[in-house]
């Protein structure tokens, strides 16, 4: 049993289908792939992995108006906000295997300006769910600068995915994404000092 790590005792195998359609699946998956899911090491393992999955995808539950929804008025501040080294879990939509890494989100204010940690809910609302990177980052972007009416916004994501890591050509690299828009975008001086910030050169 796996009480301490999965809030307590987990059911008789016999009433999974009756508790959750996600152990059912695990079940059929452990069988197709010629293990025994009864043994003491797999007896557990759909309740577990059920439990699991709806943890990693819970940002489809998350609203990101609801996260960006109190802000507080600022007057005539000018200067960039910057949140960086955001971490974050993603699971890849193509092989359903994780993707690690850090994200930086900025913005330039007009009259209004967010909590610092509901930036990092809004990379985790997004993260939470299947996903590819270059959209996740967007995502992001597209929801400061509708919720928050900025100036201008700017996220960078740098993250390792272990769909290449593990499989295929089997090599660790990092890749990079970016998305800009308003004066990060136009604005050349502005762009590099964001970039500069987000530790980019």
């Amino acid at each position: 049993m796996c009480g301490a790590c999965c809030g307590g005792a987990l059911p008789p195998r016999g009433v999974y289908a009756l508790r959750d359609p996600i152990e059912s699946h695990v079940i059929g998956l452990l069988d197709l792939l010629g293990e025994d899911v009864d043994r003491d090491g797999l007896r557990d393992t759909p309740a577990r992995v059920a439990r699991a999955w709806r943890e990693l995808t819970e940002g489809y539950k998350q609203d990101p108006a609801a996260i960006l929804d109190t802000t507080f008025e600022m007057g005539k501040y000018d200067q960039m906000v910057v949140v960086r080294d955001i971490e974050f879990w993603s699971l890849c939509e193509h092989h359903l295997l994780p993707f690690h890494g850090r994200a930086c989100v900025g913005y330039l204010p007009d009259e209004r300006v967010v909590g610092l940690s509901k930036l990092g809910r809004l990379v985790q609302c997004f993260a939470r769910r299947l996903q590819v990177q270059e959209r996740m980052t967007q995502e992001i972007a597209d929801a400061v600068a509708k919720h928050l009416a900025p100036l201008g916004v700017g996220v960078v994501v740098q993250a390792s995915h272990t769909c290449m890591a593990m499989r295929g050509i089997r090599l660790g690299a990092d890749m990079l994404t970016s998305a800009l828009l308003g004066k990060f975008r136009d604005d050349a001086t502005m762009r590099a000092e964001f970039l500069t910030l987000a530790g980019l050169r």
